[in-house]
């Protein structure tokens, strides 16, 4: 059976960036905006509420399972979780692509310095929540998540 939600969410994704190739970069909120559907499938998948998640942009991070796995599934659906692990190479090129051009340097430095988080994880729940606590301490200003 297909799972419709998933095949239009992929849509959405492919659509996002195909159209941001041909456009310099989005602007903070209409990055935050896109995410919107990607939010809500994550949370609902992990059994969350918007008042767990809302303020993760702002670094309120639950140090619980369905809250780390909700980070995973954000990632997931970015097509940034390879395998079982986060993709730093995919993070960046998503960064390239889409953020505004203030936000590239900084986004990009807090990513690379956050690459030896993986090697501390097996479980891909807690390598992209620690991935994205990482970033977020490492410059929190520039951060944004769904």
């Amino acid at each position: 059976m297909v799972n419709f939600s998933n095949v239009f969410i992929c849509s959405f994704i492919l659509f996002v960036t195909i159209s941001s190739s041909f456009v310099s970069a989005m602007t903070r909120e209409q990055i935050k905006n896109s995410g919107k559907l990607i939010k809500k499938t994550c949370m609902a998948k992990n059994d969350l509420s918007e008042d767990q998640v809302k303020d993760v942009d702002k670094g309120k991070f639950i140090e619980e399972k369905p809250f780390m796995c909700y980070i995973a599934c954000v990632y997931k659906m970015g097509q940034t979780i390879k395998g079982n692990t986060v993709n730093h190479d995919m993070m960046i090129k998503q960064v390239e692509m889409m953020f505004p051009n203030e936000m590239k340097a900084p986004m990009k430095a807090a990513i690379e310095h956050c690459r030896p988080v993986v090697k501390k994880y097996k479980d891909v729940c807690e390598v992209s929540y620690w991935t994205a606590k990482c970033i977020y301490e490492f410059d929190p200003p520039n951060f944004m998540f769904p």
